[in-house]
């Protein structure tokens, strides 16, 4: 408050009246400093033309003209300078002179001379010339007699009235320009008068300079004045209107904001003193106003701290039910550690406290497994409470060997008798059978799923949307199913993805999620739901979430297969090419019991190919001998096939791998059958025993 001791707003309406009256009288003074010199300056440029009128009266154009061509002939260097002296010195000469001397005198003029100019000479001049003398005196009444030319003499003259002498010549007509020059002897005035023969040509300039002596001291006296006034008028408006601002302005002001200050300062203690300031106008309101504010203030800080106390403790209890729910839903991944036939990876991000998404996953029984998604209408409490429900009746209701339909038909009816809040869920179940790849389905108007091919990337799977749950009891829902091969995998979500809000109220779309998808099918599920849910905030860019974000990705990573002690089976037949089919067709029929993904099988198929092959061509070349093929699968999935045959002994291994970074047309013929085998098998291994070539080539299947 000691800082309002002396009134800012006093200095400052202060400050401005002082600039304001400084302008205004600065601005009147200006003008009328321009309007007085104006005048005296045109007083002075009439007393100039007159003063150089009164002189041309003593000649007649005769005279003039007379010499004029005596200056000229002198200038052209056709008189000498004895003959123009003789001229001078005549009686009518020095009586001329006398009488310029006299109005010279009498005007107070500085010079009084009349001169020849020659025309063409003036035309040539550009401005440039230094030095150069354009004008032949006549007559030179001088203020020093002593500097004073006589008829003859060349001078130079003030450049800036060269252009107005040379429109003068040629135009014969006064100049509009006022001639205003300064001098040693302050500022002085030119008349310039031309004489005309009777052809109306110029032959001659009178000129009159006079010194307006009267104009800088009248100028002087003028800003004198100006500023005297100034000083008067600015501490008279300063006084008067201080005092009144002081009373009216200034004081009621302070006083609010002491009172103000004081009532931040005072832990918000209301004074009277604001209801004692009556000035009848806008303050009075204003002190009004602030009064009102600040009870108005207390009673919300009042109302503030019991909203906050309520906040806080439903706050608190809303993060209790959000922990609830966040432990509600399976959070510890990879969810079956111990299976490596399916990976599953699922995340929440509600859009309040609670949210009304969840997902869920489990294990059916040994080889099926079920992922839950569902989207409950509406936000919050209600919702996340309604969610339980739905979550907990769905899983109760997925036992094994129940029509998934079924399923739904039965949560329907259920959510239906205890919906008094008028919500409604749409979810999608899927189980998945390890062993086929088989997946049932049921939608209950959710989302599509995207499937994500092995080598083909995602596409969203076209399937008909049933009604949503808790709409209206008694509906049917259908199952659906689909394949799915090892490797492949499935994306489901809430619209709270496709529908993710930019700023410009863009939607994040289903192109947009297939894209991302696409670009990352080769990376881990966890990593695709990351990379979908890393796209989604560069999207939205820091725009508010409206809805709960919701997603699950699924990998079917091999079949699967029962735990057993092993298998072993064998044929024996001819080593011919033709036979390589038949051989083929025995080993894969023990692949498939097996449960041998397509890619290995495929593998295997190549290696039997080139192993038999080789038997055929070259064991009992030329003759046909038999040749035994060994299938042995044990309890590690790891099938173990061996070649016997009584031929030549014969070990493939020994020959060197080929180049293979060379071109086929470079690299040497043969080697690549075999080199391709030790490639894609995990063991190779040939032995030569009791007359037999024993080849065994080992896989892992699993």
């Amino acid at each position: 408050m000691e800082k309002l001791k002396y009134s800012k707003l006093a200095i400052k309406l202060t400050f401005g009246i002082v600039i304001v009256g400084v302008l205004i009288c600065a601005a009147s003074s200006i003008i009328g400093y321009e309007q007085f010199k104006r005048s005296i300056q045109g007083l002075y440029k009439e007393s100039a033309y007159n003063t150089a009128e009164t002189a041309l009266s003593y000649l007649s154009a005769e005279e003039i003209k007379a010499y004029s061509e005596v200056a000229r002939a002198y200038s052209h260097g056709e008189l000498s300078r004895e003959d123009l002296s003789r001229l001078v010195d005549t009686e009518r000469y020095a009586e001329v002179s006398r009488q310029f001397d006299a109005l010279r005198a009498a005007m107070e003029a500085n010079d009084v001379f009349l001169f020849y100019l020659d025309t063409d000479e003036l035309a040539a001049y550009n401005g440039t010339r230094e030095g150069w003398e354009p004008i032949y005196y006549i007559f030179d009444s001088y203020t020093v007699p002593e500097l004073s030319y006589v008829l003859g003499d060349r001078s130079s003259f003030n450049p800036a009235f060269i252009d107005e002498l040379y429109g003068i010549v040629t135009t014969g007509e006064l100049s509009d320009s006022d001639f205003i020059s300064e001098g040693d002897y302050g500022y002085n005035t030119t008349a310039l008068l031309p004489v005309k023969d009777e052809a109306g040509a110029v032959m001659a300039i009178v000129a009159v300079e006079i010194p307006m002596t009267t104009l800088a001291s009248s100028l002087r006296t003028y800003i004198i004045y100006a500023i005297l006034i100034t000083v008067i008028i600015v501490a008279l408006l300063n006084f008067v209107f201080g005092v009144l601002v002081y009373k009216k302005v200034v004081k009621p002001i302070d006083a609010i904001t002491r009172e103000a200050v004081g009532f931040i300062e005072n832990g918000n203690r209301i004074s009277g003193n604001l209801g004692e300031i009556k000035t009848g106008d806008e303050l009075q309101y204003l002190a009004a106003g602030v009064l009102k504010m600040e009870k108005d203030i207390n009673d919300y800080i009042d109302n503030l701290t019991k909203v906050t106390a309520e906040k806080e403790r439903i706050g608190a209890e809303l993060d209790i039910a959000r922990h609830i729910q966040s432990s509600m839903l399976p959070c510890i991944f990879p969810p079956f550690p111990e299976r490596d036939d399916v990976d599953i990876f699922a995340t929440m991000e509600p859009a309040k406290e609670v949210g009304g998404d969840f997902y869920d996953f489990f294990m059916v029984d040994e080889k099926h497994v079920a992922i839950v998604m569902a989207d409950v209408s509406g936000k919050g409490v209600p919702a996340a409470l309604f969610m339980v429900i739905g979550k907990t009746l769905i899983k109760d209701h997925t036992t094994p060997g129940t029509d998934l339909g079924q399923v739904f038909s039965e949560v329907n009816n259920l959510l239906c008798e205890s919906n008094s809040e008028g919500l409604f869920i749409t979810a999608f179940e899927g189980v998945l059978d390890l062993e086929t790849g088989e997946l049932t389905f049921v939608n209950a108007g959710h989302e599509m799923p995207f499937i994500g091919r092995k080598g083909e990337g995602f596409k969203p799977e076209k399937i008909k949307p049933g009604f949503v749950l808790a709409g209206l009891e008694n509906m049917k829902y259908k199952t659906g199913r689909i394949t799915i091969e090892p490797g492949d995998k499935l994306f489901q979500y809430t619209d709270g993805v496709t529908e993710a809000t930019a700023a410009d109220n863009s939607l994040y779309g289903m192109e947009r999620l297939e894209r991302v998808l696409t670009e990352n099918a080769d990376s881990n599920v966890e990593d695709v739901c990351k990379a979908v849910k890393r796209s989604i905030d560069e999207f939205v860019a820091g725009a508010p979430q409206f809805d709960d974000i919701t997603m699950l990705c699924l990998e079917y990573k091999k079949r699967f297969a029962a735990k057993t002690e092993g298998s072993m089976d064998e044929m024996t037949i001819d080593a011919a090419v033709e036979n390589i089919p038949a051989v083929t067709d025995f080993v894969n029929e023990h692949l498939e019991k097996a449960g041998c993904p397509q890619k290995a099988m495929m593998q295997i198929d190549i290696a039997i190919d080139e192993l038999f092959g080789n038997i055929a061509h070259y064991a009992y070349n030329p003759d046909v001998g038999p040749a035994t093929v060994r299938v042995e699968v044990n309890g590690d999935a790891e099938v173990v096939i061996t070649f016997i045959d009584h031929g030549v002994p014969y070990d493939p291994l020994k020959k060197a791998d080929p180049d293979v970074t060379l071109s086929a047309e470079e690299r040497e013929i043969g080697g690549l059958g075999i080199y391709m085998v030790k490639q894609t098998m995990d063991d190779v291994i040939y032995e030569y025993k009791d007359g037999r070539n024993i080849l065994k080539i080992k896989k892992n299947i699993g």
